[in-house]
């Protein structure tokens, strides 16, 4: 009788739970399906990391397949900008390139940096932009618009973010 109740409560007990499973492509409030490309982007020094003002800050992007990569940042003042364009092969790779003649240093307002990846299996649109005051509305509204002019049919986007301080004197 006992092995009979705890079987009972055991069956009542996982009827209710629900298997939830992410399909291969899905939307995310950017209006097109995104397929899950960019599987890991970070700075290197981690998520939430802490950079002073001049530093340069570099990122980690694991992606699965070869594409176009557009980093766009939103900095602590609403206002955003694109600061690379690349062409990256699938595996993992640490932006800039290592060899590369320029790389990204950390510039004033201080405060937290949002930095956004768009992966697309097309270049980039021409005409379409990220620049100036826009927040994080306004930045999935861009991005949205980027994603579809870009008439790619395998995309994603990732978003990290960092904190920028400055040098206590």
């Amino acid at each position: 009788m006992r092995i009979r109740l705890a079987l009972a409560a055991l069956a009542l007990l996982l009827g209710g739970c629900t298997l939830y499973v992410r399909p291969a492509a899905f939307e995310l409030g950017f209006g097109v399906v995104l397929t899950p490309v960019i599987t890991q982007f970070q700075p290197l020094q981690g998520p939430g990391a802490v950079y002073y003002v001049g530093q340069p800050v570099q990122f980690l992007i694991h992606l699965t397949e070869p594409g176009y990569v557009t980093l766009v940042a939103v900095d602590p003042g609403g206002r955003a900008y694109e600061f690379d364009q690349l062409y990256l092969n699938a595996g993992t790779h640490i932006l800039p390139p290592p060899g590369a003649s320029y790389q990204y240093t950390v510039t004033p307002p201080t405060g937290r940096e949002l930095v956004r990846a768009i992966y697309t299996n097309t270049p980039y649109p021409p005409g379409v932009r990220f620049s100036g005051r826009i927040y994080i509305n306004g930045l999935n509204a861009q991005t949205s618009l980027y994603l579809r002019a870009s008439g790619a049919s395998i995309r994603d986007v990732a978003d990290t973010y960092f904190y920028i301080v400055s040098y206590p004197y």
